[in-house]
C-alpha cells in the first residue's frame, strides 16, 4: 500500500451550495469544543487557532487550542475526552498503526479516523541553517540533525529524508529535544544544524531572520531511487512542488521536495457523529472567512483535500463528503480498506490482553503480533 495525495478538484461540486442539498443536516455545535494541536507558535497551533477564531464569529462557539510538544501529549487528551479533536501530523500513522510509542501496553493502535485535512503549498521536510553550506541532502553528512524525544512523526520524517540522501541516522549527529519548539530554538541558537519542520512553520521563519539563515534541500521527483529509499521508510510521503515557504521558497522560486496532509483533524471513531458531522462541515462552509488569515490557510479548501490516506474518514465525515457530491466510488473503497486494516490491527490487539508481557519483551512481541495479522490479511505492515 502506497499512500497517495488524492487532491480532489471537481469544479460542480466546489460550486454546490450547502444550501441546495436537501438532506443536509445544521450546524450544531456545543459553546465550547476542546482540540489539541501542536506547539505554541507553529503552523498547525496557528491554523487551529485561526479556525477557531472563524467558529466563534461564525457560530459563537469558542474552541480551545490545547498545545502537545509530541504526539502522546496531543493523543492523550482525545483518550480522556478532554479534547475532541486534534489537528495532528503524521503521528496520526503511527498512533492507528500502533507502533513507536504506541507499541505499550497503555496504548496500542489508536482507533482514529479523519474528518478533512489541509494540503497546503508548503512542503514538510529537513531545513538546515544557511550558514554551513549544506546544498542536498547528502551534504548532512556528518553534521548535527536533531530529535525530538517522543514524536516518531517527526523522527521518522527526518530518517525518511535523510534516507533520500542514502544516509542513515547513524551517518549524522543525532541531537534530542524535549520538544518541537525546543529543537527549532536549538537550530537558531547553533546547537544543530537542521531540523524537521514544515517550510512554513513559525519557528522557521524566526530561523530565516536569524543571522544563520534557512535552506531546505531539494528531493526531486526526478530522482526514482533516492524516492523509493524515502518510501521505503515513510510510505506516507509524497512529491510535492512548494511555493510558499522560508528561505525564498515563492511560485518564482519552488521548492521540489516532500508532503503529507497537515495538519490532518482527526477524532476518535466513537465520537459522537452529530458533532463530527457539525464540525467537519462548520470547517468546510466556513473556508472564506479564515483562508486569508495565514498563507498556509490554502490547505484547507476543497481542492486541497486528501481523501484517501493512511487511515480512514469517520463515517460522520464521509456522509457530509458524499452530501456536497466529492465523495467518489474510488475514494469509498480506500475507506473501506482502511477500515480493514484498523479493524485487523484493533483485534491484534485484544490478543496481547492475555500474554502477561511487560516492557521491550511486550513490544517485541506485539511488534511480530501485528505484522503478522496485517501479512495474514494481505497488508504491508511497514514495521516488525
Amino acid at each position: 500500500m502506497a499512500f497517495t495525495l488524492r487532491l480532489c478538484a471537481v469544479a460542480t461540486a466546489a460550486a454546490l451550495t450547502l444550501s441546495g442539498v436537501a438532506s443536509a443536516d445544521e450546524v450544531k455545535l456545543p459553546s465550547t469544543i476542546a482540540w489539541s494541536a501542536y506547539n505554541t507558535g507553529t503552523t498547525g497551533y496557528n491554523q487551529a487557532v485561526a479556525i477557531g477564531k472563524a467558529m466563534k464569529d461564525k457560530y459563537g462557539v469558542d474552541i480551545r487550542v490545547i498545545p502537545g510538544k509530541n504526539d502522546i501529549s496531543r493523543m492523550g487528551p482525545l483518550r480522556t475526552d478532554k479534547v475532541q479533536f486534534i489537528a495532528n501530523g503524521a503521528g496520526t500513522f503511527y498512533a492507528a498503526e500502533g507502533v513507536f510509542n504506541f507499541a505499550a501496553p497503555g496504548w496500542g493502535p489508536q482507533n482514529v479516523q479523519m474528518l478533512m485535512s489541509a494540503t497546503s503549498d508548503a512542503n514538510l521536510s529537513v531545513a538546515v541553517a544557511g550558514d554551513i553550506g549544506v546544498k542536498t541532502i547528502a551534504d548532512l553528512k556528518g553534521k548535527r540533525v536533531g530529535n525530538v524525544r517522543g514524536s516518531p512523526a517527526l523522527n521518522v520524517g527526518t530518517e525518511a529524508i535523510l534516507a533520500f540522501g542514502n544516509l542513515t541516522p547513524a551517518d549524522v549527529e543525532i541531537v534530542e529535544f524535549g520538544g518541537y519548539g525546543a529543537m527549532w530554538k536549538g537550530l537558531e541558537a547553533g546547537q544543530i544544524d537542521a531540523a524537521f519542520g514544515s517550510t512554513v512553520t513559525g519557528p522557521a521563519k524566526k530561523i530565516e531572520a536569524s543571522p544563520r539563515g534557512i535552506f531546505w534541500p531539494p528531493t526531486p521527483a526526478a530522482d526514482k531511487e533516492g524516492w523509493a529509499r524515502l518510501q521505503a521508510v515513510a510510505p506516507y510521503f509524497v512529491p510535492h512542488v512548494a511555493t510558499l515557504g522560508t528561505g525564498n521558497i515563492s511560485k518564482t522560486s519552488p521548492q521540489d521536495g516532500a508532503a503529507y496532509p497537515y495538519p490532518i483533524l482527526i477524532t476518535r471513531s466513537d465520537q459522537d457523529p452529530n458533532l463530527v458531522y457539525s464540525m467537519v462541515k462548520a470547517v468546510h462552509s466556513q473556508y472564506d472567512s479564515y483562508k486569508d488569515s495565514l498563507p498556509a490557510m490554502s490547505g484547507w479548501s476543497l481542492e486541497n483535500q486528501t481523501f484517501e490516506w493512511a487511515i480512514p474518514y469517520h463515517a460522520a465525515a464521509v456522509k457530509y463528503w458524499k452530501e456536497i457530491g466529492v465523495w467518489t466510488d474510488e475514494m469509498e473503497a480506500h475507506n473501506n480498506k482502511m477500515l480493514e486494516r484498523q479493524n485487523t490491527l484493533i483485534a491484534a490487539w485484544e490478543t496481547m490482553k492475555d500474554k502477561n508481557l511487560e516492557g521491550e519483551e511486550f513490544t517485541k512481541d506485539w511488534m511480530k503480533t501485528r505484522a503478522a495479522a496485517l501479512e495474514a490479511a494481505g497488508m504491508n505492515p511497514y514495521f516488525k
